[in-house]
């Protein structure tokens, strides 16, 4: 039984667990999904999962990445997490990733709003940030609804496989905003 720390109507955060990671090799070496992540380029080696997974559970210090399952079901939707945090500064990094039948439900809307309860709540963080690709629209519409606002652009900065180099998009969130 998966342990859930966070609830929504549509969607909960869970704890990962091991069983995961062969639907989210899949999902990593999907193009579709790859398309918008950081090394668009890279495929994944189910041995790769399995160290990233020990990485993150090793570094729960700095690493929050939870299973989106959807809600009322065992489902696993897409993963989510905080990245980077710094709790001197109180900031950190999220990211996250739908498989890719998944898309358009309003899921990843659920899940940014749980984890920016999770981040300004429950780790009195006073940000949280996202890069994003400037073509990535549907990443943009979740980060915008959930309050987000643009920060700051790298122009030119990413090379995305057949759209060539994209501006990537810095947005962030401010606690109480």
């Amino acid at each position: 039984m998966r342990p859930i720390v966070m609830r929504g109507h549509k969607v909960s955060l869970g704890v990962l667990l091991r069983d995961d990671l062969p639907t989210l090799w899949r999902w990593y070496n999907d193009r579709n999904v790859r398309r918008y992540l950081s090394k668009p380029h890279e495929v994944f080696f189910y041995e790769n999962e399995l160290e990233w997974y020990e990485t993150i559970r090793r570094n729960k210090d700095k690493e929050k990445v939870f299973a989106i399952i959807k809600s009322g079901e065992k489902r696993l939707v897409g993963i989510i997490g905080l990245h980077g945090i710094d709790f001197m500064n109180r900031n950190a990094e999220v990211g996250y990733i739908l498989g890719p039948e998944y898309w358009g439900r309003g899921y990843a809307s659920e899940a940014v709003k749980l984890i920016l309860e999770y981040a300004f709540n429950w780790l009195n963080l006073i940000k949280v940030y996202a890069r994003v690709f400037e073509p990535n629209v549907a990443s943009i519409r979740v980060l915008e609804k959930n309050g987000f606002k643009l920060a700051g652009r790298l122009s030119k900065h990413q090379f995305i496989p057949e759209e060539g180099f994209v501006d990537v998009l810095i947005y962030e969130k401010l606690s109480g905003d």
